[in-house]
């Protein structure tokens, strides 16, 4: 139910074509925002932002999270289509690579990094200068709770994910009191990102959660548009997990 909390507000919602990215953008939208999505692939984001209520709503920018270029020109077009950027929600992330972290490709986990640490980085910075240094905003980072203890397999991944919180932390810190950042950390969410993580054995992997229950994208948009809201406005440089108590049996 659309709340207007929002109203006059607009965000850069990088990965958002599908899945936990789109999610937010629906809610942001719901809520009374504008946004500007972004994402690889045109043809998807242009039928995202149909379902967002078309161009009075939302725009979208193709391209890749880590090409300067792109950030430039989502971050222009959104200025231009409509005047402010508020909020920043860091979506997008990698994990190209899955093993012994001791034998992984290090081209594989230089892109992972770049993407998922260094382009956070970036996209801040350009809303920063476009808008947010001037007036003011609020940055959620997405995270993992893989960046919040080692697991097996997704080891470069969880190191990149760590290098969000921290990043995340940094930029609190130095943003204050007029920027607020913070993150969340999912744990697996029904997303084709995740589907090599409970495909065929959906019921197994969420006996392990205490709720029973794997997450579903509404489930971090709801609490990313806490963190951007006046709700939240004392809170800032936190991690907030989202896992459905999997942490408390020690998972990942």
């Amino acid at each position: 139910m659309a709340s207007g909390r929002f109203d006059g507000k607009v965000a850069i919602v990088t990965g958002a074509s599908r899945g936990i990215g789109l999610a937010v953008a629906e809610r942001l939208v719901a809520d009374g925002a504008k946004v500007c999505i972004t994402a690889r692939k045109a043809d998807a984001l242009a039928e995202a932002v149909d379902s967002l209520g078309g161009s009075d709503q939302a725009i979208f920018a193709a391209g890749a999270a880590d090409d300067a270029e792109h950030q430039d020109e989502a971050v222009a077009a959104t200025m231009n289509a409509f005047g402010r950027i508020d909020f920043l929600v860091n979506n997008t992330g990698i994990n190209p690579t899955y093993g012994r972290m001791i034998d992984v490709d290090l081209g594989a986990a230089e892109k992972t990094f770049r993407v998922n640490v260094v382009s956070s980085i970036a996209w801040a910075q350009k809303v920063y200068r476009a808008w947010m240094e001037a007036n003011g905003g609020a940055i959620v980072n997405v995270a993992s709770v893989a960046g919040l203890k080692p697991a097996p397999g997704i080891g470069v991944y969880g190191a990149s994910k760590s290098g969000v919180i921290h990043v995340t932390e940094e930029l609190a810190l130095e943003l204050g009191p007029g920027i607020r950042v913070n993150a969340v950390a999912p744990a697996v969410v029904k997303t084709k990102f995740a589907t090599a993580l409970f495909e065929g054995r959906e019921d197994e992997v969420a006996a392990t959660y205490p709720l029973k229950r794997l997450g579903v994208p509404d489930d971090i948009g709801s609490v990313v548009a806490f963190l951007l809201s006046e709700d939240a406005a004392w809170i800032t440089g936190q991690t907030i997990t989202i896992d459905g108590g999997l942490t408390l049996t020690g998972g990942v």
